[in-house]
């Protein structure tokens, strides 16, 4: 079985943010599968559900917890459900990525990101999947914590629409066929003129 959690901050304030594009994917997979994310485990803080996705069973889950500390319950899962760590997908978004783009990667370091961080800290290892989502660099000098946590632009949007539907699609592939998920992400080119 795989684990495939989106990473996010879960007060309302912050939905709809660049930051939060992890757990839009893990939603939009809940419903095109007609699963429920439920309260998790006693003492893990997430919401989880089951799906069956290209005929195999995975487990769709979203920190209860702020993107910083999404390790504890990410680690609690795995342990639970008996998972090691290389059948672990995190979404998650990635301002070192053009806006748009898509990466699939295993085993890397946290490339800066917090709630990478958290995991990989908790984990005690970088040994799982990572799948990327573009946002691009902010613009001027705007604090990079800031633009995160700010919502997309209206303009952005219908890209934005696509990158998570395309997100969605690799996750399916990737249950099935890593090698090839990992080529497809790599070929996603956003519109032009974003």
């Amino acid at each position: 079985m795989r684990l495939v959690v989106g990473l996010q901050n879960p007060e309302s304030v912050y939905a709809g943010t660049r930051h939060n594009i992890g757990a839009e994917v893990i939603t939009l997979l809940e419903q095109r599968f007609q699963t429920r994310l439920k309260r998790g485990p006693r003492r893990i803080r997430c919401r989880v559900g089951t799906a069956t996705i290209r005929d195999r069973k995975v487990l769709l889950a979203l920190p209860k917890t702020s993107m910083n500390l999404s390790g504890p319950p990410v680690r609690g899962l795995l342990e639970y459900h008996r998972i090691k760590p290389e059948g672990l997908l995190v979404i998650h978004d990635d301002i070192d990525l053009p806006f748009g783009r898509m990466r699939l990667r295993f085993g890397q370091g946290h490339g800066g990101h917090n709630g990478v961080r958290s995991i990989v800290n908790s984990l005690g290892a970088t040994d799982f999947w990572r799948l990327k989502l573009g946002l691009g660099r902010p613009p001027g000098r705007m604090d990079p914590a800031r633009f995160v946590l700010s919502p997309f632009a209206r303009q952005e949007l219908s890209e934005v629409r696509r990158l998570i539907e395309d997100a969605a699609e690799v996750v399916g592939l990737f249950l099935t066929d890593p090698e090839r998920a990992t080529e497809q992400a790599g070929r996603r080119r956003p519109l032009e003129g974003v």
